[in-house]
C-alpha cells in the first residue's frame, strides 16, 4: 500500500530512526477536523495525533493531507501519529480570519493544478495569486481551464492566460465531454501526487470524478447570476486514480491568503521584476521617481495596469504578514524552500525548451 501512495527509498532511509523506535510509516490520505485516515503497511487506519505532538508542534506542524508520518497502531483500526516526516514540498496559505497563522493545504505534492473556469468566473488576478503560492510551495504549477465547452474562443483564452502564467503549462478541458483529460493525466503518472486548487464553482469536483471514472466527489450546479458555486468539498482527501497517479482534492478557496511567498511572487511576476531592474534608482518606488522603467512601461502600454495593480496588492499583503511573523522562523522556512522552488522552476523551463 505504501508503494502505491508514493513511498520511496529516500523516505525509507529517513524513516530509519522511527523504525528503530518500533513505529510504522503511513501517509495521510484524508484529513477532516483533526481526524485522519492513514495508508499504512497494516492497511487503512484511523489516526489521531499524540499529546506530545499536539503540544510541541510548531506552526504548520500538525499532519496535513499528503504528509508522511510515523505512527503506532492501537488496535481496532486505530493509530496514534507521533511524528510528521520532513515535507518535500508544501502548499501553504494564510489561515482565514483575523490573526490567522500558517495553514498547510497539501504536503508532498509534485504538481499543483490551478483550476479556473472558462466562464464569467475566470479571474487573472486570482490565478496570479495561485501561481505565486504554487511556485513557493515547490510544486510545479499547471493551469487547468475547465468548462471549455462553454467558451467560444478557447485558443484565445489559453493565450491570454499563458501571457502571465510564467511558463507554467495551460490546458483547456471539458470534464462533462471528456475532452483534455488525457493531457491532465499526463502530468500525474503512477506514484506522482497532484493537488487541485481553485475557487468554488470552478469544476474541481467534476474534474476529480472524470479523472477517477466514478462519482466520488459531490458536485453542485453553479449560480447562473454570477457563475459561482458553493463549496462542495468539506475535507482534504488523497485519491488514487486508476492509472496510479494521486490527486489531492481540497475545499474550494475563493481567496487564497499568501504566506511568506517572496520567491513565488518573483517567479509569477518575472516580467515586472525584469522591467524594474532597469529603473534608474535601486530603491525606486515606481511612483514619481525620474527614470522609473515601470512607469514608462505602463505609459507605453507594455505593462498591463491590472497586472501591475495585482502585483502591488500581493506585495502589500506579504509586507503586512512579514511585519507580524517571527523573523527567525520566516528565515528558516525561506532557506528550506528557496532551493526546492528554484529546482522546480529550472526543470519546467528546461522542459519548455525541449
Amino acid at each position: 500500500m505504501l508503494d502505491t501512495y508514493g513511498w520511496s527509498q529516500a523516505l525509507q532511509e529517513e524513516f530509519t530512526p522511527h523504525h528503530a523506535a518500533g513505529l510504522l510509516p503511513g501517509r495521510v490520505i484524508l484529513q477532516q477536523r483533526g481526524l485522519y485516515r492513514l495508508a499504512t503497511p497494516a492497511g487503512e487506519l484511523r489516526g489521531q495525533i499524540s499529546g506530545r505532538l499536539a503540544r510541541e508542534a510548531l506552526p504548520g506542524g500538525y499532519p496535513a493531507a499528503g504528509d508522511w508520518v510515523a505512527l503506532s497502531p492501537e488496535g481496532e483500526g486505530e493509530a496514534t501519529i507521533h511524528h510528521v516526516l520532513n515535507r518535500r514540498t508544501a502548499f501553504v496559505r494564510k489561515a482565514s480570519g483575523p490573526g490567522g497563522g500558517m495553514q498547510i493545504v497539501a504536503a508532498n505534492v509534485d504538481v499543483a493544478f490551478l483550476v479556473a473556469s472558462l466562464n464569467a468566473d475566470l479571474n487573472p488576478r486570482r490565478l496570479e495569486r495561485y501561481l505565486a503560492a504554487a511556485w513557493q510551495s515547490g510544486a510545479a504549477p499547471v493551469v487547468l481551464l475547465t468548462k471549455a465547452d462553454l467558451c467560444e474562443d478557447v485558443a484565445g483564452a489559453i493565450g491570454d492566460v499563458e501571457a502571465f502564467a510564467g511558463g507554467a503549462p495551460v490546458l483547456a478541458l471539458s470534464s462533462t465531454r471528456g475532452e483534455g483529460l488525457d493531457a491532465v493525466l499526463g502530468h500525474i503518472p503512477p506514484g506522482r501526487t497532484a493537488v487541485m486548487v481553485g475557487s468554488s464553482g470552478a469544476g474541481k469536483s467534476t474534474l476529480a470524478n472524470a479523472l477517477l471514472g466514478e462519482e466520488h466527489m459531490v458536485t453542485r450546479e453553479i449560480r447562473e447570476a454570477d457563475a459561482r458555486g458553493r463549496h462542495t468539498t468539506s475535507h482534504r482527501e488523497l485519491i488514487l486514480l486508476p492509472g496510479g497517479g494521486l490527486l489531492l482534492d481540497t475545499p474550494g478557496m475563493r481567496e487564497l491568503g499568501l504566506w511568506d511567498s517572496e520567491e513565488g511572487l518573483a517567479a509569477t511576476f518575472e516580467d515586472i521584476e525584469a522591467i524594474a531592474a532597469h529603473c534608474r534608482f535601486g530603491d525606486c518606488g515606481h511612483t514619481n521617481e525620474p527614470g522609473c522603467a515601470v512607469r514608462a512601461a505602463l505609459e507605453a502600454g507594455e505593462l498591463d495596469e491590472g497586472r501591475w495593480l495585482g502585483f502591488q496588492k500581493l506585495q502589500r499583503e506579504l509586507t503586512f504578514l512579514q511585519s507580524r511573523e517571527d523573523p527567525a522562523l520566516r528565515a528558516a522556512k525561506r532557506r528550506e524552500w528557496v532551493q526546492i522552488t528554484k529546482a522546480n522552476r529550472a526543470r519546467y523551463k528546461q522542459r519548455g525548451r525541449q
